[in-house]
């Protein structure tokens, strides 16, 4: 549940609503480039943002709903962030009525 998740927390899962989907931005890290954009999660306990790395972006929608496992909570100016990192997985379990 969203509420029970802390930061710094490893291993997270979870089964949330996806509220929306930002618009993606590119990146250059370390000579390689990519996409993230933030997508808003929602269970019965609350919210939490989402960051969607490269092709989870566009496997993910609003309405959609999402099982996410081993994810990793951090924390951005004053707010939890939820992401998969290198090790975690975001699986569609739900598909939403959206676009």
């Amino acid at each position: 549940m969203i509420k029970d998740l802390e930061v710094k927390q490893g291993n997270a899962e979870l089964i949330a609503e996806v509220v929306e989907v930002g618009a993606a931005r590119e990146f250059n890290k370390f000579g390689k480039s990519g996409r993230v954009a933030n997508a808003r999660l929602k269970d019965e306990t609350g919210e939490i943002k989402l960051s969607l790395w490269n092709e989870q972006i566009d496997l993910v929608h609003a309405g959609d709903k999402v099982h996410i496992k081993n994810g990793y909570v951090s924390e951005w100016q004053g707010e939890k962030q939820l992401t998969t990192g290198r090790l975690g997985t975001i699986e569609v379990v739900e598909k939403g009525r959206g676009p």
